[in-house]
């Protein structure tokens, strides 16, 4: 009997990001409660949305999660209780991107030394769901068979200054009616001028965030660009299964680990990076008038969200194009348009919807003067 030729089907595997503190969704994002907790959409939080979406292709075995506490983890078994505990892994420190990653990585690889690995953040909007699930299987494939690395581009609706962009190469190959390119190179947050040039070339796609690769192939990479961050994740592998797991992680993590990206630590420098293009919608729900666009609006374009506490009200005559989010107060506004107003019990924040990006510098300015209890 012929063997059967190994799939990357048989190797799939989803990691979820969980641990940021979505500052720019303050004052309802907080370290207690951050953004992925936070029921804005469809009645369900970010998080659980997230993993719906694997659980249509993935069974829970092959999910995991990297977040950053204990708190946190306990959170993510409560909205989703099939969510097996084993495989929400929680770092000692926040570190950026490149070691959640790494982290994710060796356990996966440990389990699976042939996985192939889906990342996403919580925090992500996609639409329609089968066109991102077809578009991450493809790549699933491209990285599996050709061992590369693979970079999701997010064709640009807009000049965006808070993204950073990928340029597009030659094109390579053409799978279920998807292209797969050649990468030509990561590029920063770009200045808005350039950003512009960039949307308008044709040839920049935002690079959001989203990557697929085989668990040896990112730890290989971050052995050759990143080694003091393989190194520290190298001594956690070490203790994997034993008793001394918690300890050396915990050590590790507060002593050793670099805090570093993980665009600085591996995207920006590895060439064995191949770029598939989403055919869907894609946002990142970094502020509240990401929020306020894709959230179903009034006939003045309004957004009123309900935080449900008692006494929650709000009264408009003639504010149009805003977002409202009450939690147990009458809010009421007279032609003030484009701004956002969001009421907590701590703390009540209004800015102008299009200077949405600038509330972390809120949170950054309480961070200063030490008000602790509002973050």
């Amino acid at each position: 009997m012929l063997k059967k030729k190994a799939s990357y089907k048989d190797h799939l595997y989803a990691l979820i990001l969980a641990g940021g503190g979505g500052t720019r969704l303050w004052p309802k994002s907080t370290n207690k409660n951050p953004k992925q907790f936070l029921k804005i959409f469809e009645g369900k939080t970010l998080m659980q949305i997230t993993y719906e979406r694997f659980s249509k292709i993935l069974p829970k075995e092959r999910i995991f999660c990297v977040t950053v506490s204990n708190e946190y983890k306990a959170e993510i078994l409560r909205e989703i209780p099939g969510f097996i505990s084993q495989n929400i892994l929680v770092e000692p420190a926040r570190r950026e991107t490149g070691p959640a990653h790494g982290l994710g990585a060796i356990y996966i690889y440990r389990k699976d030394p042939d996985a192939v690995i889906i990342t996403e953040s919580a925090d992500r909007l996609v639409k329609p769901v089968s066109s991102y699930l077809k578009i991450l299987k493809v790549a699933a494939r491209v990285a599996y068979e050709r061992r590369a690395m693979v970079a999701i581009g997010v064709e640009p609706r807009y000049a965006h200054v808070g993204y950073g962009h990928i340029k597009k190469g030659r094109k390579l190959d053409v799978m279920k009616n998807v292209n797969i390119y050649s990468l030509s190179k990561f590029v920063e947050k770009p200045p808005l001028a350039l950003a512009r040039k960039y949307t308008e070339s044709g040839e920049y796609f935002w690079n959001a965030g989203q990557f697929v690769w085989r668990a040896d192939v990112l730890l290989n990479s971050l052995s050759k660009y990143a080694p003091d961050v393989k190194s520290s994740l190298d001594k956690i592998a070490s203790k994997l299964g034993t008793k001394e797991e918690g300890r050396v992680l915990k050590e590790v993590y507060e002593k050793e680990m670099p805090k570093i990206s993980i665009d600085y630590a591996v995207a920006e420098k590895d060439k064995n990076f191949l770029l598939v293009i989403a055919d869907f919608f894609w946002t990142d729900i970094g502020d509240w008038k990401e929020v306020w666009e894709n959230l179903k609006k009034d006939d003045l374009g309004n957004v009123i969200i309900d935080g449900k506490a008692p006494g929650g009200e709000v009264v408009n005559l003639d504010t149009s194009d805003a977002l409202i989010h009450t939690d147990g107060r009458l809010i009421a506004l007279v032609d003030v348009d484009n701004i956002v107003v969001v009421d907590t019990k701590d703390a009540l924040l209004i800015c102008s919807k299009s200077r949405a990006q600038n509330v972390k510098q809120i949170v950054n300015r309480l961070k200063e003067l030490k008000k602790i209890k509002y973050l």
